[in-house]
């Protein structure tokens, strides 16, 4: 039975795309493809069913017989606990990841692209890559194969439709971890994700979580507010180099976090029992504005920035134009975010709570002003070096 399940899991399948559709303000997109193709007899059925006002999902129907089939794919060989999938894992989150899960003992394997350049990094540190792409379901089952907990750290490029990776191939991952099988699925989401529906990344997670939960999955969702990473190339470096830092106007405020926390918190929920099924939000110690954070950079590179400030309805006005033409509406999507940044939207939230849940001390989270600190330090003295040696090679005649 075993050899016979590993090749109906492993053939590539005969898909069923759905009519295309133009991505709206809200969700009412099904499956991309009917998932009785994919599933071998007894493993889950798709349906659609309503979830919330605006969303429209397709819903996982599981045969109560085949739970323990999928766990147990043969006799004698039970899938180790310490095996782990991360999908995403070469963008700023993924990597922190599996970085923390190598250094904790962990059987990394990283589901990635095939691209020209290949992950190298992540072999190197110890993990197994293997390729394969979301938006192409068929190549999703192979790399399922033996592995207890999927970490979802993945989302679109910039350049890609946002349905195509962040909504219908996270409805082809949930559906395949499903039908293998796996035991455990954490999902990172976006904080106030259920209260912007006109924001469609935001609604496509907020659809994401609930079709998760619907799917019977053994699973944590955890939400994020901001990345501390990120700060470096918006404001950081710019401001080093003497080049123009980009911000807006608006009031909104982010508690951004150091992703190799969020990484460090992900594994203590991941091991406690008692926060299967939760929904868990990560925030940095206090939100901060645009320009606190440039204030700050500014004071920590002991230079002034050269601010271009770009108001919100700019923003605003561009998405309302980009909408009118097909070929934009993707760049019309991505705008979005300027209905949030006008909304006094604050991207934190308490974790007293979260850190007593998880037996964490709040002392033990980088707070953004020892990030930057950290980062401008060491960034200055290594250029304080290279004048050094620049003027010790310096050649007179």
């Amino acid at each position: 039975m075993a050899s016979t399940l590993y090749a109906q899991l492993t053939t590539p399948t005969k898909l069923t795309p759905l009519p295309s559709r133009k991505l709206s303000s809200t969700l009412s997109w099904r499956t991309m493809f009917d998932a009785s193709t994919l599933s071998p007899p007894n493993f889950p059925i798709i349906s659609t069913t309503k979830v919330g006002k605006n969303c429209s999902v397709p819903k996982v129907v599981c045969n109560a017989q085949a739970a323990p089939a999928a766990v147990n794919l043969a006799p004698g060989t039970p899938v180790r606990p310490t095996s782990i999938l991360v999908v995403g894992a070469t963008g700023t989150l993924g990597r922190q990841v599996v970085r923390r899960a190598l250094d904790e003992g962990y059987d990394v394997r990283c589901l990635v692209r095939p691209r020209p350049a290949p992950a190298d990094f992540l072999r190197d540190w110890g993990a197994t890559v293997v390729n394969a792409d979301l938006s192409k379901p068929e190549t999703i089952p192979a790399t399922l194969i033996g592995i207890h907990t999927v970490i979802d750290c993945a989302t679109g490029r910039p350049e890609e439709p946002i349905k195509t990776v962040d909504w219908e191939g996270k409805v082809a991952l949930i559906q395949c971890a499903k039908a293998m099988g796996i035991q455990k699925f954490i999902f990172f989401s976006i904080h106030n994700c259920d209260k912007h529906p006109e924001v469609p990344l935001m609604e496509i997670k907020h659809c994401t979580e609930k079709f998760l939960r619907d799917s019977g999955l053994n699973h944590i969702v955890i939400r994020l507010c901001g990345f501390m990473q990120g700060l470096i190339g918006q404001y950081a470096v710019p401001i080093l180099e003497e080049k123009s830092v980009w911000g807006t106007d608006a009031p909104t405020r982010i508690a951004y976090m150091d992703t190799q926390d969020i990484a460090r918190l992900t594994f203590i929920a991941l091991r406690n029992e008692n926060i299967n099924g939760k929904l868990l939000t990560f925030a940095g110690p206090r939100a901060w504005t645009t320009q606190e954070v440039i204030t700050l950079c500014e004071r920590l590179a002991g230079q002034d920035a050269n601010v271009t400030t770009v108001p919100v309805s700019v923003l605003r006005l561009t998405r309302q134009l980009t909408r009118l033409f097909e070929w934009t509406n993707d760049v019309a999507d991505r705008l979005a975010f300027s209905e949030v940044l006008t909304s006094d939207t604050v991207f934190s939230v308490p974790m007293t709570e979260t850190y007593s849940l998880l037996g964490v001390d709040a002392k033990d989270v980088s707070s953004l002003e020892k990030y930057l600190q950290d980062y401008f330090t060491n960034i200055l003295k290594k250029l304080k070096d290279l004048k050094a040696q620049s003027k010790q090679t310096d050649i007179f005649f």
